[in-house]
């Protein structure tokens, strides 16, 4: 048995585990979602980057890190991975799905052409407005899964995604799992390729899109588990 911290990238909560959530307690795991703050449920909690650093540490420090694999999607990477760095080699594992990683004193939205998003959150009073329908096309979702998506996207805190993250040291120094979901594009980003010459990085190609939690959840949850037993 062992114990799954999962975190959904932005816009997202707990929620969006539901069916990786049933897979993995069927085969007799304990899974454990997580919310960030300012997101579902927690909407309306203020948050920035390092919120979401606390929100993690604190939900694996509660239930005994030597036991947990961490997992964070896309945005949740950023945070996820410097939860991992505190905690260090108590944690059991830490999964990366499509996630974007942290690099010391820069934010999630560094390294990438963002101003479009930049302009948004301006516009939108400090948050990141959810995607509409169509920007989930192409990425193995049915009609059902896309219209999940969108009816249980909150607003993502802004700040969370300017702030630059913080890193005493090495992810390479990590036992880490990146799961590289190929819709999505072939390669991973230029950081996460760097941190995949550690000989304590492994990578997964998956054939599905960005939120395989929707579009594969038994195929995740099997990879997850497997992920597990390597730490």
């Amino acid at each position: 048995m062992t114990r799954f911290v999962l975190v959904a990238g932005a816009w997202l909560g707990a929620w969006a585990w539901e069916e990786v959530t049933a897979e993995l307690r069927g085969a007799g795991h304990e899974v454990h979602p997580l919310t960030l703050s300012g997101l579902a449920e927690r909407r309306g909690v203020p948050a920035g980057q390092q919120t979401h650093v606390r929100d993690v540490v604190q939900e694996v420090e509660r239930l005994g890190p030597r036991d947990v694999v961490l997992v964070g999607h896309s945005y949740s990477g950023v945070p996820v991975g410097q939860a991992a760095e505190r905690i260090g080699d108590r944690l059991g594992r830490v999964v990366f799905v499509d996630a974007g990683v942290p690099v010391d004193g820069e934010s999630f939205l560094s390294g990438w052409p963002s101003e479009q998003v930049r302009r948004a959150i301006e516009e939108h009073d400090g948050f990141w407005p959810p995607p509409s329908a169509q920007d989930f096309a192409g990425q193995d979702l049915t009609g059902e899964q896309i219209a999940r998506l969108v009816a249980g996207s909150t607003p993502h805190p802004g700040r969370t995604l300017t702030e630059p993250a913080v890193l005493q040291r090495s992810l390479g120094d990590l036992r880490a799992t990146y799961i590289k979901c190929l819709l999505d594009g072939e390669e991973p980003m230029p950081a996460v390729s760097e941190l995949l010459r550690s000989d304590r990085w492994q990578l997964i190609r998956m054939n599905t899109g960005h939120w395989p939690m929707f579009s594969r959840p038994r195929e995740l949850a099997r990879m997850l588990a497997t992920a597990a037993t390597d730490s």
